[in-house]
């Protein structure tokens, strides 16, 4: 499906509003029209006292219904004029004159009214789908995706498919229903005018598209650069610390006023392009008629034809009412260009498929009951294995410590286990039954996960720590921050569990932050939990208390646990030593520092280093 066809979709819901929207501009198409066929020819009669009827025309079928319609127009004039004079028939042309032009008007309003539900209700909607499939996408889509280019598609892009896109909707809508009804006016004016016309308009409309081709894939360059310099700022913002710290700010200029002229340079073609629309299709508008002039005048002139000097000047109106809506169609043309390379954007991400889903056969688990097993296991990122034929059993109620160096694989198990991403070969089962055959937000409700980056929302602490529920109560909120350890500084903050913290959390300390992780974890009660290097990133003081609110929280839980400092699992049921992902070792503490394998080197550098 094409672009244009593809977001054209998202109109279906709100189809009501479009037929509304062309209904009134039907009626607004037909009263434009008639406050030029009504005014001039009576002016004409007033003025010059021609054209006066007074025998009551008489209908000869539909092939001659406009020239009925007129003559009876024309005979209640004329016999208004008779009865009442002319200043009554002039009251009586302004009254109605100022009836077509309020309905008109009025006709333009409400279809501009439909459009504002219709096109609001698209924009929702995309967003809305956007935001969807942006979440429903899995995290691999990510690490090799820049953050701003998916903002700018979220915005950028967005907001361009409603400027440029969806506001061309209503001169698509409505300027040809306007020709259309202006030309069928022209027509029974005079037909060989009209031909006329119709042979030099698309001599002019050819002449600007063929000036256009180049719009859109300079759109598409502009739209992608925006990508990369709001990337710029958004790392900007992340990364601030280490740019002063490292007097890095010139250079990171530097990147950033590089992306933003290329996209100067380019929105300057674009635009170039896109304005010479309107004063070339008002030129070509001009030469049309002074060529409409030229032929009409000759047939008025040289009497080889029944067109009379007032209808050729009703016919050079209505032609003017023709070029309008032929001007918007030919602006509409150049901004459907322009945001059709945002709306390739937008349907890039909405036409990808989702690796990680769901699938027709899934079922649902609500408790855990026996064992997870990775069965001969082996994963890559990009080329090369971090995982290879890796197998493990952690029963229900044991706690499980992957050490090793970095790199060694054990962050990438608790993104398979939680299928963030999925296995390239082998098995992961739970109870028994492949991951893949159980529903994602089935698996994952059993799982509670803590990282080591805490991620926290700018919201208050309440919202924060009953993420993972649909509903909390406060007590039940209160408890799981007193198993974390967090209650106390937190009954200390301004508004206490109302306290917002601030874009990620940034009013608080690591220490602080880490907790309120762990609180969200207790609330959520899962049977299974993953703590991913929770206290690798704290002072020893945070390391203390979040170690102990860690140990209150994983009582009676299966846990999966990843560290860095090995001083925190020293506890563990089992410690599996891994290294270029394969196990080395696996044991109790004391019997690993026995065997002074690769565990007790780990154990001897760490002692070293503090």
């Amino acid at each position: 499906m094409s672009p244009f066809k593809k977001i054209l979709s998202f109109i279906k819901p709100h189809i009501r509003f479009a037929w509304l929207n062309v209904f009134f501009n039907v009626l607004y198409a037909i009263f434009n029209v008639l406050t030029i066929i009504s005014f001039i020819p009576v002016l004409n009669i007033l003025f010059k006292q021609k054209n006066i009827i007074t025998k009551i025309p008489v209908y000869h079928g539909i092939r001659t219904a406009g020239n009925f319609l007129q003559d009876q127009f024309y005979y209640f004039i004329s016999q208004t004029i008779s009865h009442d004079g002319p200043i009554r028939a002039l009251l009586i042309i302004c009254v109605l004159s100022i009836t077509l032009f309020f309905l008109k008007d009025l006709f333009k309003y409400l279809a501009a009214f439909f459009l504002a539900f219709l096109s609001n209700g698209v924009i929702r909607d995309i967003r809305n789908t956007l935001y969807d499939k942006i979440v429903a996408l899995p995290i691999s889509y990510f690490s090799e995706k820049r953050k701003g280019d998916i903002i700018s598609r979220m915005s950028n892009d967005v907001k361009e498919v409603e400027t440029s896109f969806l506001s061309s909707l209503e001169a698509l809508f409505r300027d040809p229903i306007t020709i259309f009804i202006s030309l069928s006016a022209m027509l029974t004016i005079s037909y060989k005018l009209t031909l006329f016309v119709m042979f030099l308009l698309p001599i002019s409309g050819f002449i600007i598209s063929s000036l256009s081709k180049r719009l859109k894939s300079k759109s598409l360059k502009a739209q992608q650069e925006t990508g990369n310099f709001l990337s710029f700022i958004e790392e900007t913002l992340t990364g601030l610390r280490v740019i002063k710290a490292f007097n890095a700010e010139g250079k990171i200029s530097k990147k950033f006023k590089d992306s933003t002229y290329k996209f100067y340079c380019l929105m300057n073609h674009v635009l170039h392009r896109q304005n010479l629309g309107s004063p070339l299709s008002e030129f070509l508008g001009a030469t049309t008629i002074i060529s409409i002039l030229w032929f009409g005048g000759r047939l008025v002139l040289s009497n080889q034809s029944d067109l009379k000097p007032e209808e050729f000047l009703t016919f050079i109106l209505l032609f003017y009412l023709v070029l309008t809506p032929a001007k918007n169609i030919t602006a509409a043309f150049y901004s459907i260009k322009k945001g059709m390379a945002s709306a390739e954007r937008i349907i890039e991400i909405l036409d990808l498929d989702i690796s990680i889903k769901d699938q027709p056969s899934a079922q649902t688990k609500s408790d855990f009951n026996q064992s997870i097993e990775l069965k001969n296991v082996s994963f890559k990122y990009k080329d090369e294995y971090v995982l290879k034929n890796f197998s493990l059993c952690i029963n229900k109620g044991q706690t499980i410590a992957l050490v090793g160096q970095s790199g060694s694989g054990k962050s990438t198990i608790a993104n398979l286990v939680t299928r963030f991403y999925d296995v390239n070969k082998g098995t992961i089962f739970i109870d028994g039954i492949d991951i893949k055959e159980l529903k994602l937000k089935s698996l994952r409700g059993l799982m509670g996960i803590v990282t080591q980056d805490s991620i926290l929302f700018n919201d208050t602490v309440n919202n924060n720590i009953a993420l993972g529920v649909e509903f909390a109560e406060q007590e039940a909120i209160e408890n799981a921050a007193k198993i974390a350890n967090a209650h106390e500084f937190i009954i200390n903050l301004p508004l206490q569990y109302e306290t917002n913290i601030g874009d990620g959390g940034n009013t608080l300390s690591g220490g602080q932050k880490q907790r309120l992780s762990i609180a969200r974890a207790v609330l959520k009660n899962p049977p299974i939990m993953i703590l991913d290097e929770a206290t690798s990133a704290l002072d020893t003081e945070s390391e203390q208390l979040v170690q102990k609110a860690l140990e209150k929280m994983m009582e009676n839980r299966t846990s999966i646990v990843i560290a860095h400092r090995l001083s925190t699992i020293q506890k563990a049921d089992l410690i599996v030593v891994m290294r270029k992902g394969k196990i080395v070792e696996q044991g109790k503490h004391d019997d690993l520092l026995a065997q002074k394998g690769d565990y007790f080197k780990l154990v001897t550098m760490q002692s070293f280093d503090a």
